[in-house]
């Protein structure tokens, strides 16, 4: 059987190792140490950096794909690679305009994708000139390296803007600034794209977050338009073929208040608005991921109920000092339909440890705002129970009541 491997040994490495199981095949993680999520489990494993090219060449000796668990190995190493004959998917030449918010915007506005406008921002000045041409306040973003909520800056203040600006240039970040979009809610459409071009699709998703990380995944996203999901997905499978992605790919969109559709980011890789897939769709991101780059013909992505919403596991401030597994006895002697992923990271603030997917009755309805709701109220309770070991209802573990 063909072998994977991986660059990364974080949970979507893990998860998508537990997808090459039911396949038949080992995944190889590259991974800095020995007790990152995915080399926990996989017993292919190579220690280094994604930043170090001999430890690249080591995780792909006789692999049949190299593939992502994160989009920070640098191009230039990966192009080194495909020079020698390896199968990066997707290829460097797609993967900068997930890396490079820059050159992601010069690429989408070159095939006419909706957008913000934006400038580069390479001195303080520019940064006083943007104001003009994108209004006041605009959105500064590192053009690199950013994720849940870091590296983007909303700044009022003119002197606050400066010191910014010049911190992070001085600091090698490299900048760029978008215009604000008025937004009502964000949606993600996630895709996959096959070496020879078959393309696949999930229902759009809308995505919740909280101070800039992800928390709550609603699938399909509700009050959506049939003909306004079906422009995002096609906008989605779009930009994979004109980028060349392999892979799956997560397109991170803005629903404006006049209903129009901005493309925000790109994810080259499985992406945490995929998660509700694992349980919720027939062929979910992770076992699609690795059908894509070893050319499989794509799995059917039909969802499984009318709705499932996945809640993220969030450490909280302090970690229970019940342990995770008797949280998870009493959770699921609560909720037995409750689908739990953990990711086997130690617990504190604000990290992602886990997440739960919980499907929503099969005679329930999308448009019905009741239904919808009370499912996400369930997967939500759940994940807060599981990082605070208390229940939102005020639900007692031991009486089974909830104190009124």
């Amino acid at each position: 059987m063909p072998v994977v491997a991986m660059i990364g040994g974080g949970q979507l490495a893990r998860m998508t190792h537990q997808a090459a199981i039911a396949l038949g095949q080992t995944l190889r993680v590259l991974s800095g140490t020995a007790d990152e999520p995915a080399a926990q489990v996989s017993p292919d494993v190579v220690l280094g950096s994604h930043n170090d090219l001999d430890a690249l060449r080591r995780a792909a000796t006789g692999a049949h794909a190299l593939t992502f668990d994160h989009e920070g190995v640098p191009t230039e190493h990966l192009e080194v690679l495909q020079r020698e004959g390896v199968n990066v998917l997707p290829p460097p030449q797609a993967l900068i305009f997930a890396q490079d918010k820059i050159a992601m915007r010069k690429r989408l506005g070159a095939f006419g994708a909706p957008m913000p406008k934006f400038t580069e921002i390479t001195s303080v000045d520019d940064a006083i000139a943007a104001t003009e041409a994108l209004g006041h306040p605009y959105v500064l973003k590192a053009a690199r390296g950013g994720y849940d909520g870091r590296g983007v800056w909303i700044l009022d203040d003119r002197a606050e803007l400066e010191r910014v600006v010049a911190e992070q240039l001085a600091a090698g970040v490299p900048l760029l600034a978008e215009e604000k979009i008025e937004w009502k809610r964000e949606l993600s459409a996630m895709v996959a794209r096959s070496p020879f071009g078959q393309g696949a699709s999930w229902p759009v998703v809308e995505t919740v977050q909280r101070d800039g990380q992800c928390s709550v995944v609603i699938a399909p996203a509700p009050d959506l338009p049939a003909e306004v999901a079906a422009a995002a997905e096609q906008l989605a499978l779009r930009i994979a073929g004109e980028l060349g992605v392999v892979g799956v790919m997560a397109v991170e969109l803005f629903e404006t208040t006049s209903g129009e559709l901005i493309v925000n980011e790109l994810a080259m890789r499985p992406h945490n608005s995929g998660h509700w897939g694992m349980d919720g769709a027939r062929t979910g991101q992770f076992e699609q991921h690795l059908r894509a780059v070893l050319d499989y013909p794509l799995g059917d992505t039909t969802p499984l109920a009318p709705v499932t919403v996945m809640a993220n596991v969030l450490g909280a401030a302090e970690a229970p000092e019940m342990s995770m597994d008797e949280r998870l006895h009493h959770l699921f002697a609560r909720m037995p339909d409750a689908r739990v992923h953990l990711y086997g990271k130690g617990e504190r603030k604000d990290r992602k440890i886990g997440h739960v997917n919980l499907l929503g009755d099969p005679n329930g309805s999308i448009d019905d705002p009741a239904y919808v709701a009370a499912v996400r109220e369930r997967a939500e309770r759940a994940a807060h129970w599981l990082s605070h070991a208390v229940w939102t209802d005020g639900w007692n573990e031991h009486t089974g009541d909830n104190g009124e």
